[in-house]
């Protein structure tokens, strides 16, 4: 190879240089080497070696590699500060320009609670796969909220009230929270007839809700009663809560695309249906920017075509 052409390998803006910021920044939103490997495709040695030639380029450090974890240094952090925005720069580019393109196509990556996620989003997952042959779907399922400004993640479906600053919502449902509880609990539930005499009977609490303990209960636009409720479980994970219910462990509020099948077979019963609870939303939820790639806009509608149907024929 000749000296010209190994001067313009080590160009700062050589495409070469782009293709290791990328390397670089997916090490640093992973913490591992090996996880950054996973996330691009390819090798462990590929991602070290090319980390490693950039910083012999520049002659900085701009990891600090441990047996357990690896992070930036003080230089390593600001230089991704500015590798993330070229990167977002460069997807917004590539995404535009497939937007021409009549197909979804590449990897789509989203997350959605674990439970809903189960129940409504893997069944569209399936679809969409089936209607675009050219998309992958890589989908993280859990009731913990990914940062979606990480870059990790394009879509989002939210179960509930979207609070995150910096984001771009569409509400695609809504969904009932229903006060529900096992059969085999009738005998104490006879005696219940408002809100506000929850309190002496168990209750499961969900503790991945922003407030499990705290519950407003409405009869009319004026009858409205508070209650605070005393856990005997708490548990982190709506399906779990509807576990505990089902054994007859106690009440709970769930969501009513959780219960829908138990209650139409008589395994859960809805206590006190002539109170409502709060409704809330289910939302379709990106990072701020100025377009949606083909593959999250069809997702998107697969979503809500789906949502529609189900809406009506909920318990």
């Amino acid at each position: 190879m000749s000296k010209a052409n190994n001067k313009e390998e080590a160009s700062p803006g050589n495409f070469a240089n782009l293709k290791r910021l990328a390397y670089f920044a997916a090490v640093v939103e992973t913490g591992s080497f090996t996880a950054a490997a996973n996330r691009l495709g390819i090798t462990k040695a590929v991602v070290s070696q090319q980390v490693a030639r950039l910083e012999r380029e520049f002659r900085t450090t701009l990891l600090t590699r441990t047996t357990r974890k690896v992070t930036p240094t003080d230089a390593g952090r600001s230089f991704y500060q500015r590798c993330a925005l070229i990167l977002k720069e460069a997807g917004d580019a590539f995404d535009e320009l497939g937007e021409v393109a009549e197909e979804p196509s590449g990897t789509l990556r989203l997350t959605a609670p674990l439970d809903y996620g189960i129940s409504a989003v893997v069944p569209v997952i399936t679809e969409f796969t089936r209607r675009y042959p050219q998309c992958k779907v890589d989908a993280v399922l859990s009731d913990q909220s990914l940062d979606l400004m990480s870059g990790q993640v394009e879509l989002a479906i939210r179960v509930g009230w979207v609070t995150q600053l910096n984001v771009q919502a569409r509400q695609i449902g809504g969904f009932r929270q229903l006060l529900v509880a096992a059969p085999g609990m009738q005998k104490q539930l006879a005696r219940l007839k408002e809100p506000q005499e929850i309190g002496t009977l168990p209750f499961i609490a969900n503790t991945a809700l922003r407030d499990p303990i705290h519950w407003s209960f409405s009869r009319s636009e004026v009858e409205r009663q508070s209650v605070a409720v005393h856990p005997v479980i708490s548990l982190d994970a709506t399906l779990a809560v509807r576990e505990a219910v089902r054994y007859g462990a106690g009440l709970s509020v769930l969501p009513d695309f959780a219960v829908a099948e138990d209650l139409e077979s008589g395994r859960l019963i809805h206590v006190l249906p002539k109170w409502a609870l709060p409704s809330g939303g289910i939302h379709a939820v990106f990072p701020a920017a100025r377009f949606r790639s083909a593959k999250v806009r069809a997702f998107v509608e697969l979503m809500q075509e789906r949502v529609l149907l189900a809406t009506g024929v909920r318990a």
